[in-house]
């Protein structure tokens, strides 16, 4: 309790001094000395504290006698019209003095209370205000000299890159017409943009900008410059931008376009932006400290860039669903995907997660994009109307379309990866399939929507026989192209044979529409009947059949078997079944009592004219439209 008393009893007696004294400092001391001498129990106490008020004043004294004389040399050069990095000694002169300044600040403010420290520290913040902003334009000035063409020692091959330290001006370059770089097949390059000298002077002005607390202006100022390095370097690769290529793929979807970016998206990751990557760390250093600026300069140096990049697949995506689309999706697809494990190291700090997530989310729309297209070419078959028959019963060009598009996509890897998911079979599949991936399924279902679509075609031929011809050539069609291929591997021997069984059967109704009333005509009778009976029945069962085998061979002549072995399989087939019954029925024919001597008046076909006739079958055009087969 006393000594509490005695406390402020002498912050009394010092408050009485500085309140009468103010002005005057000498005045305070002799008023403090008075109340020293009054009660010698204080003269200890107070004589402490008078030391302590000697030493602060001193103390502030030296801290102003400090920023008058860093301010005089700092001066000298914040305000030069030339680059203080133009002269080694001046650039170290400079950064010690700057160093000067922050030590003192940082000594004194946690003193900053007292009302003379704030007013020294204030000048203080002002003086380094000024360093700031030269040390950011001296650092702007070094980034733009030694910025070098990442493609100017490119060899012929477009293989490798060499560091560059050549710090020529490259203002001669005409901006209107940007050269374009030669083509790079192996992308395990880096690029040194900056000479190692430029590196080492940026790295020491960014150790005191971020330690003077202005990390954030110089990550501005060293993305500002990349930022448009990168820019024209993906232009040098044809990529002219979002706008522009978005507005050539408007035009025509090319696939012009497309080669462009995936080149151009491949040099971006696999070599541009490790490349500034470790550019970064080297200017920004690898301490803790540093790392929030190295990252936060390298997001906002390949931001723009890599998120026109990935606008661009995303506009691919995004796009119409039609059939035709799938190969360019693809493409952008795959080349998403392959740089996904660069993706994923490259954009992985608290900056850059954006960029790494929208490149997941262009992949995955992708994706759902080549899914989406699967959807549209089942409903491009069910819309496909049944109007207008094929003649002749040929190949359909919805067939034919529709198995050539599947063969083409099925050849692409990427497009199991794709369907790689928990897939729910279609409804109506066939439950008797086991699909042996959800690649599988999808490609069985539009297996089924296209039958359906043919058999509905099928029903427009008023001829049951010719009906089973448009069913025969379509499904052995589909088998062929189906067989010896990577569908045939995705739909397996099962689906295989069961479909070979359908065209079998197409076969057996052709033959029994087609012949098997012809066949009829040749039946023989078994009762003995007279002569005068067997011959007018004979000659009415040949005239029959004359007239319905010459009906039948002038029609199918025209009818069309796009598959050469079907076409002889057949053949064969009908003058197997016909042949032996028509020579049977001529010989009981021209055996009957004094028909031999008519028979030319009455047999217009011998046997060998029904073969050759038989052969003369099947001569229409088998494929209706243009295409390949």
């Amino acid at each position: 309790m006393a000594e509490n008393g005695e406390e402020k009893l002498i912050a009394v007696a010092r408050h009485i001094a500085k309140t009468l004294g103010h002005t005057d400092n000498a005045m305070t001391d002799d008023i403090l000395q008075i109340f020293s001498n009054f009660d010698g129990r204080l003269r200890e106490k107070l004589n402490e504290n008078l030391n302590d008020g000697d030493d602060s004043r001193n103390g502030v004294a030296a801290l102003d006698q400090t920023l008058k004389s860093l301010d005089r040399q700092i001066s000298r050069y914040v305000t030069v019209d030339h680059p203080i990095w133009s002269d080694s000694a001046d650039a170290s002169t400079f950064l010690d003095a700057v160093d000067e300044l922050v030590a003192a600040i940082r000594e004194w403010t946690p003193m900053a209370a007292d009302k003379a420290v704030t007013a020294c520290l204030d000048r203080a913040e002002d003086l380094l205000q000024q360093c700031m902003f030269r040390l950011e334009e001296e650092f702007k000035l070094l980034m733009e000299r030694g910025s070098a063409d990442p493609f100017e020692n490119t060899d012929g091959g477009g293989g490798a890159y060499v560091d560059s330290d050549d710090e020529e001006d490259n203002d001669e370059y005409d901006e209107a017409e940007i050269p374009v770089a030669h083509p790079v097949s192996d992308y395990n390059i880096i690029i040194d943009a900056l000479p190692s000298g430029a590196i080492n002077d940026l790295h020491e002005i960014s150790k005191r900008m971020v330690g003077a607390g202005y990390g954030k202006e110089c990550s501005l100022a060293y993305s500002s410059c990349r930022r448009d390095f990168l820019e024209e370097s993906l232009s040098r690769l044809g990529f002219s931008g979002l706008q522009k290529s978005n507005a050539a793929l408007e035009d025509d979807d090319n696939e012009v376009e497309i080669d462009k970016w995936i080149k151009a998206i491949n040099m971006a990751v696999r070599v541009f932006y490790p490349s500034e990557r470790r550019l970064c760390d080297r200017v920004f250093g690898y301490s803790s400290s540093t790392a929030a600026a190295a990252d936060l300069s390298f997001m906002e140096a390949c931001r723009i860039s890599s998120m026109e990049l990935l606008s661009f697949a995303n506009g691919i995506a995004m796009g119409s669903r039609a059939p035709d689309r799938l190969f360019k999706i693809l493409d952008v697809y795959e080349a998403v995907k392959d740089l996904m494990p660069e993706f994923e190291v490259l954009f992985a700090d608290q900056y850059c997660l954006f960029i790494r997530n929208e490149a997941i989310g262009v992949w995955k729309r992708l994706g759902e994009s080549i899914r989406g297209i699967f959807m549209e070419l089942e409903n491009l078959i069910r819309r496909d109307p049944a109007k207008a028959a094929v003649p002749g019963g040929g190949l359909h060009p919805i067939t034919r379309y529709v198995m050539n598009y599947l063969r083409a996509a099925c050849s692409r890897p990427t497009l199991e990866q794709v369907f790689d998911e928990n897939v729910v079979p279609p409804v109506g599949i066939d439950r008797s399939f086991s699909p042996s991936s959800p690649l599988a399924v999808q490609i069985a279902w539009i297996m089924e929507v296209l039958e359906s679509n043919i058999e509905a075609k099928s029903k427009i031929y008023r001829d049951p026989a010719l009906s089973s011809v448009f069913m025969m050539n379509n499904g052995r069609y589909i088998v062929k192209k189906v067989k010896d291929d990577e569908l045939g591997s995705l739909l397996g021997d099962d689906w295989i044979r069961k479909h070979a069984g359908k065209v079998r059967q197409y076969h057996v109704n052709y033959q029994r529409n087609s012949w098997n009333k012809i066949l009829n005509t040749l039946k023989l009778d078994n009762n003995n009947l007279s002569p005068n009976v067997a011959s007018k029945s004979f000659k009415e069962k040949l005239k029959l059949f004359n007239s319905h085998f010459e009906e039948i061979c002038r029609t199918q002549s025209t009818w069309a078997i796009f598959d050469e072995q079907l076409k002889e399989e057949l053949k064969l087939s009908v003058n197997g079944a016909l042949l032996p019954a028509y020579k049977t029925f001529l010989a009981r024919f021209l055996n009957i009592q004094d028909i031999a001597k008519y028979a030319e008046k009455h047999v217009k076909f011998n046997v060998e004219d029904v073969e050759d006739r038989i052969n003369g079958l099947f001569q229409g055009t088998a494929v209706s439209g243009s295409g390949r087969k």
